[in-house]
């Protein structure tokens, strides 16, 4: 993968370094990295980024060098790749695998498996997951090929410029349809997994609506679409718990666990823009079928 970059009269007898940084949005810290790795061009011979520009110069890097890896054992795993390309990798994970290796899933977490995927296709890079959904959370899993495309999306994310949207299943019928959760969430006590609604919390806000309303075994369900405007730990589970709504299947959160064994929760669709192209990618990812049992039957 490379960028490119035009010198226009604005940027006339300005260093490669200062346009760097302030046209193409690299941080300090992949410059250096780009720097030692010799990737960075003007008008295709290589240059120290000092060098001041003159007009319709062609700045260009290329991130093609070797990462370290080995951090990661690679695993051969069935991906369900739902889309590719030079910048980056989008996978619809199945409920029970992490996206990171642990003490627990030391070799069989998804990273694993990209790790396997990316030395078939010879890509020495290390692993970055952009966006991170829980073990037993099903969906949509974008995997960034380089720094400069892991910086960039997270940026967005940041700036709510980056859409995620869920699909939950989950216990009661919602006096109102439509809504937003804005409540804050930290830590419960001492607990290095549970999350609850705290007022010290980060903020987090989540706009709920509902799709469909159903009973099985007498038990009064909804399906509901989740938008997430911040990304906190375990958001629309504490959310919607807090709703007195769990999700079902969520024991952690109060869910029950008689009809489905897991959360039921599925990273549905999510929009981005491109970091190269700049054009807006939209993604969706199948339902499941432990899901869609409930979607589809009732």
């Amino acid at each position: 993968m490379k960028l490119e970059y035009t010198v226009n009269s604005i940027d006339v007898n300005k260093k490669v370094k200062d346009i760097l940084l302030s046209k193409l949005h690299i941080s300090h810290r992949l410059l250096i990295t780009l720097k030692k790795e010799n990737c960075i061009f003007l008008n295709n011979s290589p240059i120290f980024v000092d060098k001041t520009v003159i007009l319709n110069d062609k700045i260009t890097v290329i991130f093609d060098y070797k990462e370290d890896n080995s951090n990661i054992i690679p695993r051969k795993m069935d991906l369900n790749i739902v889309y590719e390309d030079e910048s980056l990798l989008v996978i619809n994970k199945p409920s029970g695998i992490p996206v990171h290796p642990s003490i627990n899933h030391y070799e069989d977490s998804l990273s694993n498996g990209v790790r396997y995927y990316f030395d078939k296709i010879g890509l020495k890079k290390k692993i970055r997951p952009v966006n991170r959904i829980d073990k037993d959370t099903s969906g949509l899993v974008i995997f960034a090929k380089n720094e400069y495309i892991q910086e960039d999306l997270i940026k967005q994310m940041k700036s709510n410029k980056f859409y995620k949207e869920y699909i939950a299943i989950v216990e009661g019928y919602f006096n109102d349809k439509k809504g937003t959760i804005n409540a804050p969430i930290a830590r419960k006590g001492e607990s290095i997994i549970e999350r609850c609604v705290n007022k010290n919390g980060e903020k987090a806000v989540t706009h709920y609506e509902v799709l469909n309303e159903f009973t099985v075994d007498d038990k009064r369900l909804s399906v509901v679409k989740c938008i997430l405007e911040t990304g906190r730990t375990h958001q629309i589970r504490v959310h919607l718990s807090y709703m007195n709504h769990p999700l079902l299947g969520d024991d952690l959160y109060g869910g029950n666990l008689s009809l489905i064994k897991r959360q039921a929760l599925h990273s549905y669709r999510i929009s981005f823009i491109h970091p190269i192209t700049k054009l807006k990618i939209n993604i969706e990812a199948k339902i499941p079928e432990d899901l869609n049992f409930f979607i589809n039957n009732f």
